[in-house]
């Protein structure tokens, strides 16, 4: 299982990925996903700056997406006027 690969995205700079790495970003987007669902709660309580809480929830997507990059690594394209 650990080197099973996984066609990347149909998008270019995506390649394909094996599972260990496919299996580590998953685990990150559980995170993400219970960090966010913290910072809406606090967002939504009566009494809290919902501003910040609101900034806090995007920074913590920003944070696991680098964070997912640095995963998986996409590479830059090469343009038609490329030599």
């Amino acid at each position: 299982m650990a080197d099973e690969q996984h066609q990347g995205l149909p998008v270019s700079g995506y390649l394909p990925q094996g599972a260990d790495k496919v299996a580590i970003v998953n685990e990150n987007k559980l995170l993400e996903e219970r960090c966010i669902r913290a910072a809406e709660a606090i967002r939504d309580a009566e009494g809290m700056d919902g501003r910040m809480a609101a900034l806090a929830i995007t920074n913590i997507q920003q944070g696991f997406m680098w964070l997912n990059r640095a995963v998986f690594q996409p590479s830059r394209v090469k343009l038609p006027e490329d030599a």
